[in-house]
């Protein structure tokens, strides 16, 4: 079995509900406040875990308290922390979320993510990389030092994924390293002009992609479920009936759960339709990591 190489973020959710989103300057009364630990990487990354897979994860979180619970979570699912960095200089990063009628909105202080460079990148997949090993990244670290990190694994033969979160432009120069790209709707327009209101719009949209030198597109679609593209097998994922009472995991754990089914060696096929399920199910409770279902669970 091949393993899940994560570099990405590490942060601690800071999560409320409310009725509403407060305009400027108002006051609202929430309730349900929960301290969690999330960062779009650390949550594949224990996705990934929770569905079979070895994982290891790259990263950076401050000496703190947060991060000491970032490091503390993550050990406690399964995946290899060895090459979590602590910065002296920096904060462990966070993420402030306001949950409202099963939504969220979301603000992130990246703090010590955005302090690690290529060289920590290299140094890691140096000892733990193999070929055919999952190299999957997202974009709430530096960039330039993704974009390096993204050839570094290309260049090393590993299947190489990333989840461009929050919405940012590639370099098209790093497209053709990227065997799975994984988006959401905004994400897709961002990235190729066109929204996937329907089959034949996220066709077109991962047309584009793969034009660009993109392998596989998986769009997510929300409740709508998911579209994935590879070579000439389409496949339409649609999720099962849930009480989605928080999304806030729910992405996180499709694309963790992709990975895993592909480093475990599941088909295409079985790979979405084991994240499609996970997905689902982490919106029936609150909290990032915590959210996330076993595989026990799934199954």
């Amino acid at each position: 079995m091949s393993k899940v190489i994560v570099f990405g973020s590490l942060n601690m959710d800071l999560s409320i509900e409310s009725d509403h989103m407060p305009n400027l300057g108002e006051t609202i009364i929430g309730r349900g406040f929960i301290t969690n630990p999330g960062g779009k990487g650390a949550n594949q990354a224990v996705a990934a875990a929770k569905m079979g897979a070895a994982v290891c994860m790259l990263g950076a979180v401050g000496a703190d308290s947060f991060g000491d619970q970032m490091i503390a979570s993550l050990a406690e699912h399964g995946v290899t922390c060895e090459y979590i960095t602590r910065s002296e200089s920096c904060p462990t990063g966070v993420a402030i979320i306001t949950r409202v009628c099963g939504d969220n909105f979301i603000t992130i202080d990246a703090g010590a993510n955005a302090s690690t460079r290529i060289d920590a990148v290299r140094r890691a997949l140096d000892e733990v990389a193999e070929p055919g090993d999952v190299f999957l990244v997202q974009l709430e670290c530096d960039y330039e030092t993704t974009w390096a990190a993204l050839a570094e694994a290309c260049k090393r033969g590993l299947y190489v994924a990333i989840n461009p979160a929050p919405a940012h432009e590639i370099p098209e120069a790093v497209l053709p390293c990227l065997d799975l790209v994984v988006v959401n709707e905004g994400e897709c327009e961002m990235m190729t002009g066109i929204y996937p209101a329907d089959a034949t719009s996220a066709r077109a949209a991962a047309d584009k992609l793969k034009e660009s030198g993109v392998g596989c597109v998986a769009i997510t679609l929300g409740a709508r479920g998911s579209m994935v593209f590879c070579g000439n097998e389409t496949i339409e994922s649609v999720p099962p009936k849930t009480r989605a009472i928080d999304t806030t995991c729910a992405g996180d754990t499709y694309i963790g759960a992709m990975v895993a089914g592909y480093a475990r060696g599941l088909s295409l096929a079985d790979s979405v339709a084991l994240a499609t399920k996970a997905s689902a199910m982490a919106t029936t409770k609150v909290g990032a990591q915590q959210s996330i279902p076993t595989l026990a669970e799934v199954e």
